[in-house]
């Protein structure tokens, strides 16, 4: 039990620190990306129905052959 009094203050001070480096990403406007909002609600580029993958043919498969 006594290892839960460095375990504990270890973590609460761990978890300060990436709140703190979140609040400062938050603060920098790091995740702020008004262009490419714009920019991809206008292009084709990026379709909400892509198209379905090749299906390989039965012919291009090698069936094992019987002894």
């Amino acid at each position: 039990m006594n290892i839960l009094t460095y375990l504990i203050p270890i973590s609460l001070v761990l978890g300060g620190f990436g709140l703190l480096f979140f609040v400062f990403t938050l603060r920098t406007n790091q995740y702020d990306d008004p262009e490419g909002d714009a920019q991809r609600i206008l292009s084709d580029e990026w379709d909400d129905k892509p198209k379905p993958s090749p299906q390989p043919s039965p012919q291009s498969t090698p069936k094992p052959e019987k002894p």
